[in-house]
């Protein structure tokens, strides 16, 4: 389905998801959930009636059933809403999983009449299929038997964590026969069923359901072999998804109550918030929470257009928001101190709705590692295949279909990328990869993301990431970029028609090669605090000053800068963008070696510089606009997935040749990996979609950079460690026949968190501008 088309969907799905919530305002006061915890009320029938009044039973029925006939993103707007704010009545199990099982049952007069029922409100039915602990599959244990006896099936055997219990009207079971599995009906009060509750901290019941001989009509079957399991699996998951959302609308309720809390509790004569310990926690929960939102917007588009990847999907979306909803709620108890702790306080219900959602139908831990199953393998692809034609630069590049586009993009490298650079261990120099650069610039590939009228492929997001992921797995290495990604799209957006032309085309044909100088000695995170100036004199500016951590400013041609060109004015608004020639008198660049010896950063040094006001890039004074914009396109950039995948692609080969795998502790934690890595694609992706409808980028795109240099990170000290020995080499080792960088990704990621913005500067801006919280 196309953005198109998806847009009316989703405002659709919004309005029904603030039509749930304002019933459940009335519905739900936690105050009724609090009290099902703490004892044993039966099911609320006058309700749930209104819920299924509302439409909400009836979600996912078809319309000829009498249902609405919509789809998984109506049921997951529902959940959400529920999980903001709880009811006692399990929506997911009965709502989502139920009527998902019956709807993919083959066609029948009793399936049909089930539906109808349970679509109007007038029977609540549950599925029981689950027999072990941990079982995520309904083949992993099949022991419920049906025999048949004359006309009639026996039933015996044992369901465990049934939705509701012994106020269900009934059941849907799964049992096997001799030949294959099969799904029956199962009547409440049916003789040789015996129906326990088992307790619950979160309020939802769970049934055991002991069956001793439960005799049925064989009629009542409703279902047997493929289309039976297709049926059950295909519920579990869909309520896996909509688990997700109730889970992440948890996490956002308990998030919103601590966040006020923060504001609204003083101590020592002023708001605990205030505290930045506090604050930089806060930050991180809401990191969890919009990772949770993005990954479950993520799942539900590529569901519309890969149906069949539902169990895959399920688990992504399910894992990620169980651990969100945890780590929020959990945090949420912190914060409020003892008071968090005691019955009377809601912040309790969250956390144990989030316990609870985590550990019903998969936890997330468990849902890591089905992920990583069901995914494909990482494509290694041979040099040596025949990379067939690559089409002329001025192709349609996003008319092509994913796979041709992937296998262009393969085939260009087949032909061109030089061997020996792949998987570089370091930055490469402007000689080493020069010829490259030229390369891909006479292919109109130097600039995916430009406008095709200045240059560039103008990829749509999806493209640009299938570019990035087959540059990643080839082992490409970048280019010197700071004119293709930070300055061309500035001047794209600010600069005048003479610097468009003047300076786009030299990017593209290598003439320039730029370098950026923003940090100061006293002054990189805090550009405010900036203090190279430029004082207008005739039609020039003269530069005096000094930057420092500019990266290979030794391979430049030019530099952009900020400059200070008002000392009057308040300090952001004395800020000038200037575009300087390094060949200009006047300016010296000093080399500075990094932990690793390579020389990647220099100092640069301006004494008395003239530097033409053509030069100046929008308006006087007004360069910190143009420096914010700068900054969300270098977030944009850093936030990426391309080091990530590229760290976790070198991990996969060293625990392929190791055979890592095959220990549970490394596929557990490659897993969780691969998780964050995809997530950070999915919060990558609502970002550079600002980037692409032209929008100003706000300021949680701080989270974006946050989580990409610590994911970068976290694969990279996993990469060092599990290659043992190797772990300390930094160059290329021979692993079983795999040449690897082990240390070289770690190398690189302790600077990520520390350019751009550090990390703790990032969430300083985002516990402000974003969170509101007090100073």
């Amino acid at each position: 389905m196309t953005e198109a088309l998806l847009d009316p969907v989703r405002e659709e799905v919004r309005t029904f998801r603030h039509s749930a919530l304002d019933l459940l305002r009335g519905e739900s006061p936690l105050q009724r959930l609090r009290e099902e915890v703490r004892t044993e009320r039966q099911f609320d029938r006058a309700l749930w009636q209104r819920l299924a009044d509302s439409g909400w039973s009836a979600l996912l029925v078809p319309e000829a059933l009498g249902g609405l006939g919509l789809g998984v993103r109506h049921a997951c707007a529902v959940a959400s809403a529920v999980g903001e704010h709880p009811l006692p009545e399990p929506y997911v199990g009965l709502c989502v999983q139920t009527v998902a099982a019956l709807v993919r049952l083959p066609a029948s007069a009793l399936r049909d009449e089930l539906l109808a029922d349970v679509a109007d409100g007038g029977r609540v039915i549950a599925l029981a299929w689950q027999e072990r602990l941990g079982q995520l599959s309904e083949a992993e244990c099949r022991q419920t038997r049906a025999e048949r006896d004359g006309d009639d099936v026996l039933l015996y055997g044992d369901k465990r964590w049934v939705c509701l219990g012994d106020s269900a009207d009934g059941w849907l079971i799964s049992a096997c026969d001799d030949e294959s599995p099969g799904v029956y009906w199962l009547p409440q009060g049916t003789p040789g069923v015996r129906v326990s509750t088992e307790e619950r901290l979160e309020g939802l019941p769970l049934a055991r359901i002991t069956l001793d001989g439960a005799r049925l009509p064989a009629a009542f079957r409703l279902a047997s072999g493929t289309p039976a399991a297709a049926a059950i699996e295909l519920a579990n998951d869909t309520a896996r998804l909509a688990q997700a959302a109730e889970l992440t609308g948890a996490a956002r309720r308990a998030h919103e109550i601590t966040l006020d809390y923060l504001k609204t509790r003083v101590q020592f004569g002023k708001p605990i918030g205030a505290n930045q310990a506090l604050q930089h926690r806060m930050v991180d929960a809401l990191l969890q929470l919009e990772l949770a939102e993005s990954t479950l917007e993520q799942v539900l588009r590529e569901l519309d257009a890969d149906p069949d990847a539902l169990p895959r999907l399920a688990s992504r979306a399910k894992a990620r928001a169980a651990h969100a909803a945890r780590f929020v709620t959990r945090l949420a108890i912190q914060f409020h101190g003892a008071i968090g702790y005691t019955d009377e306080h809601d912040i309790g219900l969250y956390f144990k709705r989030a316990l609870g959602g985590n550990a019903w139908l998969g936890n997330a831990a468990a849902h890591r590692l089905r992920y990583l199953c069901l995914s494909s393998p990482a494509v290694e692809h041979a040099t040596d295949e025949d990379p067939g034609d690559v089409p002329s630069p001025d192709t349609d590049w996003n008319a092509l279909g994913d796979e041709q586009f992937r296998r262009t993009v393969r085939a260009f490298f087949a032909r061109h990328y030089p061997d020996a650079l792949r998987f570089p261990p370091r930055r490469l120099r402007w000689h080493e990869v020069r010829d490259w650069y030229l390369t891909l610039s006479r292919q109109g590939w130097l600039a995916p993301a430009w406008p095709r009228e200045h240059g560039g492929m103008a990829l749509a997001p999806e493209k640009l990431l299938a570019f990035m992921e087959e540059s990643e797995a080839w082992g490409v290495a970048r280019t010197p970029d700071q004119g293709i990604i930070n300055l061309g799209p500035v001047l794209i957006r600010y600069g005048t028609p003479e610097q468009r032309q003047t300076y786009l085309p030299r990017i593209l044909s290598g003439e320039h090669v730029w370098c950026q100088g923003y940090s100061e000695p006293n002054a990189g995170s805090d550009l405010a605090s900036l203090r190279t100036e430029a004082l207008a004199d005739g039609q020039d500016f003269v530069v005096n000053g000094q930057k420092i951590w500019t990266t290979l400013a030794q391979d430049a041609t030019h530099i952009f800068l900020l400059v200070r060109t008002d000392k009057a004015a308040r300090k952001q608004a004395g800020i000038s963008f200037l575009l300087v020639d390094l060949a200009t008198p006047g300016i010296t660049v000093r080399p500075i070696r990094n932990i690793h010896g390579d020389e990647e950063f220099c100092e640069v040094f301006f004494d008395d510089v003239r530097v033409p006001q053509a030069n100046l890039v929008g308006e006087l004074n007004q360069g910190w606009t143009i420096a914010k914009a700068l900054l969300g396109f270098e977030r944009i950039f850093v936030g990426s997935p391309q080091q990530s995948r590229y760290a976790l692609h070198q991990l996969r080969a060293l625990g392929q040749t190791s055979a890592a795998f095959e220990q549970a502790d490394f596929r557990a934690r490659y897993a969780e990996l691969l998780l964050d890595t995809e997530d950070l694609g999915a919060l990558y992706e609502r970002f550079s979609d600002f980037v692409k409808r032209g929008r100003p980028l706000p300021p949680d795109v701080s989270l974006l950079k946050i989580w990409a240099t610590e994911t970068y990170g976290r694969i990279s000290d996993q990469l060092a460690e599990s290659a043992a020995e190797a772990g300390s080499a930094y160059g290329q080792v021979d692993l079983g026949g795999v040449r690897l960088a082990p240390l070289a990704p770690l190398m690189n990621a302790i600077i990520t968190t520390i350019y751009g913005g550090t990390n703790e500067v990032q969430r300083n801006i985002v516990a402000k501008q974003v969170l509101g919280l007090p100073a």
